[in-house]
């Protein structure tokens, strides 16, 4: 019923033109605010009234226009609720984990695959000589990094660095997570007929073709003089640079931090909790108004330390305190509130759900938890997860790490004297491994799986591509155990133990408890 009343408006004044028509024109004029009175008596969307007065900001702005105006600020204000809200934290740390988890694996096939999985094997199992330009992690875990980085600043750059044959890699490359703050933002003007956006050259067509970076992060701590000739950023064709971000409007070049539409609640809700804590601490804390002669008080305070409100004392602990006559002191204590709990979890819910997490993630709390809600908000997280994993990730960060490893692999002669270039797909087929996902109850979920495979609503393959895995790896490694369990001539007892229908021996010359009838010979 609200929605069928609309909300009562000041009549439509004429306007100047209106005034200057009905010089000329009554008619005219006339006609004109009749128009103007209907349009706004049948606007379909209440929303869309000249007369809400709620106005958008920079409506008509682009998608690179409203991140050169709001990026910088959201990205401090996002850090900042990660180093000093500890739900915030945890909730991201965990979206960073289901992301990646132990890595983003990748599958080499095709010509070369055999060669170029055993050097990629060796060269992510290792620091020191790895993927790391900075020498501190393995190659999942910078996937893990990038994915971090990627929801707290809402985007990140990863530097290609090629390196010598002589350096002792199993292909002369290296890769170097930066924060977007090595970005020359402010860079945007034209070069070379080229336009320059944020820091990012574009040629005619609208493609990326080169990024305009500072030589060291613009807020690293160095000295005046390692700083002078350091404030130029300096062009870095684009394919030394991955620029990791999700775009949230078409046309956008930049990206967003995810905690953007909760960074206020989130403040508000921290301010709240403060004024409660203080509350709280004045309810632990017994306070009295004293009137009369304050004189007869053995530690009585002076009249200016009166005025100003100062202690009258200390009462004696499990003892009696005698106070002069015509003294009256009224003891008061604040009333708690005891709808906060339950206010303070309703907004936790929803800034979480706008965070993308869950409220059990963030929190720990898990007394208002069931199989069906769990499986349900981990469902809806999952589906979010995915389009990161497979349309941000890994066509943006692994797939061309990737390349530029088989690439650098076969100029270095790593996979034959005379092969110096390879192609995917031609030489090499990529296929990417992502993390398995957890089951909320296992035994329920596995065997709502089984009996979709056994219906024919889904395949095998199917249900493991969902678990995260590789049906063909998955395949060969079972047919690998079947054929071993047979040669050891254990199978049997594989399927008695993983079936259950293993049957008790009986004693020798005794008959079975359930004998299987046996059938009479015909006439």
């Amino acid at each position: 019923m609200k929605l069928m009343q609309r909300k009562q408006t000041a009549p439509i004044k004429p306007t100047i033109i209106d005034r200057v028509v009905e010089l000329f024109s009554p008619a005219m004029a006339r006609r004109r605010l009749v128009s103007r009175i209907q349009l706004e008596q049948t606007r379909a969307y209440l929303a869309a009234s000249p007369s809400d007065e709620w106005r958008p900001r920079r409506s008509t702005a682009s998608a690179n226009a409203d991140h050169r105006a709001d990026s910088g600020r959201l990205r401090a204000k996002s850090r900042a609720l990660i180093q000093n809200v500890p739900y915030i934290s945890a909730g991201m740390t965990v979206r960073a984990g289901l992301t990646v988890g132990q890595g983003i694996v990748p599958k080499f096939g095709g010509k070369y695959g055999e060669k170029l999985q055993a050097l990629w094997n060796a060269q992510a199992s290792s620091v020191s000589k790895g993927f790391d330009a900075d020498g501190v992690m393995t190659v999942y875990g910078m996937q893990h990094l990038v994915a971090s980085t990627l929801d707290v600043d809402g985007e990140v750059l990863v530097r290609v660095r090629p390196r010598r044959a002589s350096d002792g890699l199993s292909s002369p490359v290296q890769f170097q997570v930066l924060e977007i703050d090595w970005l020359d933002t402010f860079r945007t003007d034209a070069w070379n007929g080229n336009q320059i956006i944020d820091g990012k050259e574009y040629d005619a067509l609208g493609k990326c073709v080169a990024y305009w970076l500072f030589d060291q992060h613009p807020g690293e701590v160095v000295t005046l003089k390692s700083r002078i000739g350091r404030t130029d950023s300096k062009r870095v064709p684009a394919e030394y640079i991955y620029h990791i971000f999700a775009p949230s409007r078409p046309g956008a070049g930049r990206g967003f931090p995810r905690l953007s539409s909760v960074i206020n609640d989130v403040r508000d809700m921290q301010l709240l909790q403060d004024a409660h804590a203080q509350r709280k601490n004045l309810e632990a804390r017994l306070g009295a108004l004293a009137t009369g002669d304050l004189g007869s008080l053995d530690n009585a305070p002076k009249t200016e330390a009166l005025e100003s409100g100062a202690s009258l004392g200390e009462l004696s602990s499990g003892g009696i305190t005698y106070v002069g006559a015509g003294m009256n002191i009224t003891a008061f204590q604040p009333q708690s509130d005891g709808s906060f709990p339950e206010y303070l979890k309703l907004n936790l819910h929803l800034i979480c759900a706008g965070a993308g997490f869950t409220f059990e993630q963030a929190t720990g709390i898990l007394t208002d938890t069931n199989f069906s809600s769990a499986r349900i908000g981990g469902l809806n997280q999952r589906k979010e997860l995915e389009h990161i994993q497979w349309h941000v990730l890994i066509p943006q960060l692994c797939d061309p790490v990737c390349h530029a490893f088989a690439s650098a692999a076969a100029m270095a002669g790593k996979l034959g004297r005379n092969v110096v270039e390879i192609i995917p797909g031609r030489d090499y087929i990529l296929e990417q491994s992502t993390p398995k996902w957890d089951y909320v109850n296992p035994k329920d979920e596995v065997g709502a799986t089984i009996d979709e495979i056994g219906a024919g609503l889904t395949s095998f393959s199917e249900a493991m591509r969902r678990r995260g895995d590789d049906p063909q790896i998955r395949m060969a490694e079972l047919a690998s155990d079947i054929a071993g369990f047979k040669a050891a001539g254990i199978w049997e007892d594989i399927l008695a133990m993983t079936t259950g229908s293993r049957q008790s021996p009986q004693p020798a010359g005794q008959e079975p408890a359930n004998p299987t009838p046996k059938k009479e010979p015909k006439a």
